[in-house]
């Protein structure tokens, strides 16, 4: 008979030697990957983390801060959503000042901002078409005329609506524009930027108030009395619906309309800057290590952030358990940005995660999933001045493959499609 003693020293060796073969196996794993000619291993980074034990699987360069693109929008939805919750939805007032007599009314359609990124938004969850909303409650009100002006009110989103660290050369494009106290069609004219979407929400609501058999007179009116009279409210889908469709997408204006929102909520303006700073503030207070750390945008289309792959684990930790947050993120080899990456292999549909694309950039951050789709691991990726997005890519599914697969038969696997760039 083998002594109980004997018995648990052996099991001991045993372990020992499993944890042995495996921090060994992960330390390989490492080496090829930083080791490989696609990476540039002293401006890489990569951390992943059990959430459960919190056993490190892999680690380098956790502290190095790095540019983050659009993995930042992560970082703003989980503010903006700790703060206002999944059911929040955006909701901007109009009024009428002025008296209703014989149809006309005497005074002036004014619209206060609501920071709203969705308002007549082409992208799903659509949006109801705000100016016939007007035109048909002014059309219930039995008004025929109007004599004053559409007013837009954007006084709670102070500050420019483009974000001063973006470069000039981002800002014609439709992912380039920026975000305004009032938004409208997604600030965009196909593949160009629009300046003005006030101007252009102005000359959609006098071709529905005309529709209507609504005249507007466009002149200056004054009204005496202070009293405004609520004429409706346009409502957004709930905020949960607006970040899960921004991450699928890497929507630039929506997270920094998100931002503008931080700032708004937590602080006492919805300027960028405010929001950038309470965002930092919220972390901060959240004890996530906040060294070399610059947030400067909500998008990640600033080249001036700076985050680290251990400060990206924090909130993706501190975030694991909320039931929606997790959902945002696009599924590896079916949505979004990830629709190619890791597809038909094991970890298909397993990975959940934001991807970051700029000109030299390539970055990943979000969970690994179990059958529930609850996150079982933190999975953070972050390459800068990388030369071949193609090889890159190819070695972080190597890497993952190799971390949670460990089937050599992967080593050579990777996918040839690449992402957007700024996406």
């Amino acid at each position: 008979m083998i002594h109980p003693t004997l018995v648990y020293k052996r099991l001991g060796l045993l372990l020992t030697m499993l944890i042995a073969s495996v921090n060994l196996l992960m330390a390989d794993t490492l080496s090829d990957f930083t080791g490989s000619a696609a990476i540039n291993a002293p401006q890489a980074s990569v951390y992943i983390v059990d959430l459960k034990s919190g056993r490190e699987l892999v680690a380098h360069n956790t502290d190095k801060p790095l540019i983050p693109a659009s993995i930042m929008k992560s970082v703003t939805i989980a503010t903006l959503l700790e703060k206002v919750g999944p059911d929040f939805r955006y909701s901007t007032p109009v009024y009428i000042d002025g008296d209703v007599t014989d149809g006309v009314l005497a005074g002036n359609i004014i619209i206060r901002a609501s920071g709203d990124p969705s308002v007549n938004t082409r992208h799903a969850p659509g949006s109801d078409d705000f100016p016939a909303e007007i035109a048909g409650a002014l059309k219930t009100l039995g008004v025929k005329r109007v004599e004053g002006r559409i007013i837009i009110d954007e006084s709670d989103f102070p500050g420019p609506a483009v974000n001063p660290n973006w470069a000039s050369g981002d800002l014609p494009h439709s992912y380039g524009t920026g975000s305004h106290g009032f938004n409208f069609e997604d600030n965009a004219s196909g593949k160009k930027s629009v300046k003005d979407p006030a101007g252009v929400f102005r000359t959609r609501l006098r071709s529905a108030l005309a529709k209507a058999g609504i005249s507007l007179g466009d002149s200056a009116v004054t009204v005496n009395s202070k009293r405004k009279t609520l004429l409706g409210e346009h409502r957004s889908q709930p905020i949960d619906e607006l970040m899960r469709s921004c991450m699928m997408r890497s929507d630039n204006q929506f997270a920094e309309a998100f931002l503008r929102t931080v700032g708004k909520t937590y602080g006492s303006e919805g300027s960028s800057a405010e929001g950038a700073s309470k965002m930092t503030e919220y972390w901060r207070k959240r004890h996530a290590a906040l060294s070399g750390i610059n947030i400067v945008d909500g998008s990640g289309l600033s080249r001036a952030n700076r985050v680290t792959t251990r400060f990206m684990a924090d909130v993706l930790r501190m975030m694991a358990s909320n039931p929606y947050y997790a959902s945002f993120f696009p599924l590896a080899g079916q949505e979004g940005t990830l629709r190619s990456f890791l597809k038909d292999t094991p970890l298909d549909g397993w990975i959940a995660m934001k991807t970051g694309s700029m000109n030299g950039i390539q970055c990943y951050a979000g969970y690994k999933l179990d059958e529930e789709y609850a996150p079982t691991h933190i999975v953070v990726v972050m390459l800068n001045e990388m030369s071949n997005r193609s090889a890159a890519r190819r070695q972080v599914e190597k890497l993952l493959l190799r971390t949670f697969v460990n089937d050599q038969q992967y080593d050579t696997y990777g996918s040839d499609s690449e992402p957007t760039e700024q996406d």
